[in-house]
């Protein structure tokens, strides 16, 4: 059998030689980062996955290794035998920076063109070029980092999860086209021809199943896939902890993912503990206009309609006369200046906005701008007192229907936040978000629709939903489901749920929702004889693994943390896909395409 290294055998890798190591030989191998050429020395840097060691060439003492080290360049794949000594000037910015190796031989394992960009951390390629090339992107030290903590995050994970008496099991990637709220990606199938599968959204029926079939306690790290949109914390495909247990509380899947996070977040170095705060639904809306808010950013909005009502600024006035129109403040510390109340009017203009009314408070506490100067002083004063605003503070407003303004007031909050360096970076705040809306209008159909999760068991005793009216709109929307999401620094790391195990409430709730029982049959047939067969109350949820990962990373976008992650068109441009495929290939499918015309 060949042997490509010969009697060659990496003794070290680069980034654990110490000075405890001075004196030993040692054999190391990886990639040029660094060269140096002083004439009769001849520096290397050698990099692989743990870091980087100096490597000294001498002419006089090693010729031979230093005519070798002069073919040398970036990103060649090279051995070095050699000794390791003490450096006479430590370098403090390397782990391995107080010793070298004095090399005696050089091996050359394989050339390599000049790379696109530096493999360097900090770099200026395109991400696009970095995606292109993700091998060279693979060695900079950063991803290796990221990967590195991933790696230990879902080690962890596992371990909790074991020893909360969870099983692990592996459910199928090839299943049926299910409406579970985005687009599916579909497979179509050679031996059906005319029929597809469909790539899993979330392992959402197969678990419910799990329950039904008595593993109490199951979970899985699996992949995931929904043909949506893309943004900096989605891709195509992504990963998750998927748990479900039978015959739970609420409360006790609030305790398992805690004790996840609380673990997952020990290996990042972040201390955090549990119990984690709950919120209503509408109170995170209410006070910071989202329904994954950042708690590290203090301002919380106010409903201040009330000092508004008859006044002198007749938008507000006249928009108040209207029942279901509020007014609603969102404070501003140290934002009482008019250059900085200009810029926030800009940038609302920028979203869309007619504008961001304001008022600020000067020295003395006399309210400025265009709306206190329309209201007059006592209620400029009133509005003050009740946001806890001093001299140099403002307050910014949006009006109307909350149902129409509350995403653009929940930006409004982030934005002043960041602007005001409000929110504290090193801080680490979960909070569970609870009693979502169970049944929400669509405007578009003009009918009643699911607001969140199909599956979900309504928050009312079953024989009472089950004698609900489907022609009473007010009632239907102001029920609750037995739903949670996890939030962590304004973004959303979970939905979760409490089942719908009885098939008399599923069937109930999707003609509520415009699913008559055949389609409901045809779509979900298996799922409900299942539930009929003796399905226990469960519930689950399934934290995302890339997004948690982000976090703790410190990364804002996704695709730092995913090992080969595609572009913002859901494009991976290393491999070339998606791509077309031969005729030969379509025949045996039984597909024609028919592409538009240019």
């Amino acid at each position: 059998m060949l042997d490509l290294l010969g009697n060659l055998q990496r003794t070290h890798y680069c980034g654990a030689l110490r000075a405890s190591d001075e004196g030993r030989d040692a054999i190391v191998m990886g990639w040029v980062s660094g060269r140096r050429d002083l004439g009769n020395l001849l520096f290397l840097d050698i990099r692989d996955r743990t870091g980087i060691v100096q490597v000294v060439f001498n002419k006089e003492s090693q010729p031979a290794a230093h005519a070798k080290a002069e073919q040398a360049r970036s990103e060649f794949v090279v051995a070095v035998e050699g000794k390791v000594i003490k450096r006479q000037r430590a370098n403090p910015e390397l782990a391995t920076g107080e010793v070298e190796l004095i090399a005696t031989k050089l091996h050359i394992l394989n050339n390599a063109k000049t790379p696109p960009f530096p493999i360097e951390d900090e770099i200026n390629a395109a991400e696009e070029t970095r995606l292109r090339y993700r091998y060279l992107d693979l060695r900079r030290s950063k991803p290796h980092r990221n990967l590195q903590l991933r790696h230990k995050i879902v080690l962890e994970i596992r371990k909790t999860m074991d020893a909360m008496g969870f099983i692990e099991v592996e459910t199928p990637m090839l299943t049926r086209s299910t409406p579970e709220g985005a687009r599916d990606y579909l497979v179509p199938s050679r031996v059906h021809h005319g029929q597809f599968y469909a790539l899993p959204q979330s392992p959402q029926i197969f678990k419910q199943i799990l329950m039904i079939g008595g593993l109490d306690r199951y979970f899985q790290i699996v992949k995931c896939f929904r043909d949506e949109d893309l943004r900096a914390d989605r891709q195509p495909e992504f990963t998750q902890l998927d748990l479900e247990m039978s015959f739970p509380r609420q409360e006790d899947i609030f305790n398992v993912i805690e004790t996840v996070m609380v673990a997952a977040c020990a290996v990042a170095g972040i201390k955090t503990q549990g119990p984690f705060q709950h919120m209503l639904y509408k109170d995170a809306i209410r006070k910071y206009g989202s329904d994954k808010p950042d708690l590290r950013n203090p301002i919380l909005m106010q409903d201040v309609s009330e000092h508004f009502r008859g006044s002198g600024f007749k938008v507000f006035a006249r928009m108040l006369e209207d029942p279901k129109n509020q007014v609603w403040a969102i404070p501003g510390t140290g934002g009482g200046s008019r250059a900085f109340c200009d810029r926030m009017n800009s940038w609302a203009q920028g979203e869309g906005q007619p504008g961001l009314g304001y008022i600020m408070w000067r020295e003395g506490g006399e309210g400025a701008g265009p709306l206190a100067n329309n209201i007059g002083p006592e209620r400029t004063a009133a509005i003050r007192a009740q946001l806890g605003l001093n001299e140099g503070d403002a307050a910014f407003f949006v009006a109307g229907d909350p149902d129409k303004f509350w995403k653009f007031a929940g930006l409004a909050r982030t934005r002043l936040g960041e602007e005001l360096n409000l929110i504290d970076k090193d801080r680490f705040e979960f909070c569970w978000i609870v009693d979502f809306p169970m049944f929400e209008w669509n405007e578009e159909e003009k009918k009643i629709d699911f607001s969140h999760n199909p599956f979900s068991m309504p928050n009312i005793e079953p024989e009472e939903f089950l004698a609900l009216d489907p022609a009473n709109h007010e009632k239907l929307l102001s029920l609750k489901a037995i739903q949670y999401d996890i939030v962590c620094n304004g973004t959303e790391l979970s939905s979760g749920a409490i089942r719908n195990h009885r098939p008399d409430v599923m069937k109930k709730a999707f003609a509520i929702a415009g699913y008559p029982e055949d389609v409901l049959e045809a779509k979900f047939g298996g799922m409900l004889r299942a539930l009929s067969l003796g399905a226990p109350p469960h519930g689950g949820i399934a934290p995302g693994i890339d997004r948690i990962v982000m976090l703790l990373c410190g990364e804002e976008n996704l695709r730092e943390v995913v090992l080969f992650p595609m572009n913002q068109r859901a494009e991976d441009l290393m491999m070339g896909a998606p791509s077309e495929v031969t005729a030969k290939q379509l025949r045996e499918l039984h597909i024609r395409l028919n592409l538009p015309q240019n």
